[in-house]
């Protein structure tokens, strides 16, 4: 059915709130003291009523007032009507993880994946055994858009500021360290610039380029590097590096991490590179709905044990 706007923007549908009061007390004095309003407030809503509905709608017996046929065929629908409306307008329900059967979509790269999923699906399936959580590659270019149209809840990444309609929390500020395999490669750190760029480099990008900010800065100070593989996954370089007589430069946490599990070696960049912030960002429509409130404020509580 096609709503004519035109029309219900000339109705008062407050009216169908009297008109339900006045149908259930069968009184204009009770009708008035049950939804709060004076009786000669709800003697001009009943003329209203009336005028809108051109039937008389109840009408004086010697037992009170009585509906008229037209009233008794309006109960159903209009009290049908008012629970949707009253469905619809009602604040969101209280979101109760431990019984909780939902699931969440993430956009989120595999770096952040190695090092957020092992602590937050071990808290989920302590506290909210029913929460799933279906992952995506995130994908800088098209986040918002996932975002506004729903096939993404929530992008974890290097963001920037979204339209006015996104939603973004800083989780972590990051640099970067070099990782490598210092008996492949014969290193110890601190590393200098000429040893850094003797060796081929691994270069993680999420966009396709073999161009990233380790070269925007190499640039700067007129050096170039050799990459030897360009890789839209994090994930795989501590394994090359543990092989191969190579260099990956990272953020720190994420280095950290694998040169800690895979007996590599870190050491602080010989090139000035800029810190970068890991982000959530989400559609404004999101903020306050419990479900999705809940999950940011997990991973931001757990974000201080990754």
């Amino acid at each position: 059915m096609r709503i004519d706007h035109v029309h219900l923007a000339r109705l008062d549908l407050n009216l169908l709130v009297a008109l339900d009061a006045l149908l259930t007390e069968r009184s204009v004095t009770r009708a008035a003291g049950r939804i709060g309003i004076s009786q000669s407030a709800m003697s001009h809503a009943l003329g209203r009523l009336r005028a809108t509905f051109a039937d008389e709608l109840l009408t004086r017996g010697p037992d009170g007032m009585r509906p008229t046929p037209r009233a008794l065929a309006l109960i159903e629908p209009m009290q049908s009507v008012l629970a949707q409306i009253q469905q619809i307008t009602a604040p969101p329900a209280a979101f109760d993880p431990a019984n909780a059967d939902i699931t969440f979509t993430l956009g989120i790269p595999d770096s952040t994946e190695v090092l957020l999923m092992p602590n937050l699906i071990a808290h989920l399936q302590a506290k909210a055994p029913g929460v799933k959580l279906l992952l995506h590659t995130v994908d800088r270019n098209r986040i918002l858009d996932d975002l506004d149209s729903g096939r993404v809840d929530l992008g974890i990444g290097v963001f920037e500021q979204g339209q006015t309609h996104h939603k973004r929390r800083i989780l972590n500020k990051e640099s970067y360290l070099c990782l490598f395999n210092a008996d492949l490669v014969g290193l110890t750190p601190p590393i200098s610039l000429d040893d850094y760029l003797r060796f081929p480099h691994l270069l993680t990008s999420l966009v396709e380029s073999a161009h990233g900010v380790v070269d925007d800065a190499l640039a700067k100070i007129g050096r170039k590097r050799v990459i030897a593989l360009t890789s839209p996954r994090f994930a795989v370089m501590p394994f090359v590096v543990r092989q191969a007589p190579v260099i990956a430069t990272m953020h720190s946490r994420l280095a950290r991490f694998f040169a800690d599990s895979m007996g590599l070696t870190v050491s602080p960049a010989p090139v000035d590179l800029p810190d970068v912030s890991i982000s959530m960002i989400w559609h404004a429509s999101n903020d306050d709905v419990p479900s999705q409130r809940w999950l940011r404020e997990t991973i931001v509580m757990l974000r201080r044990t990754t």
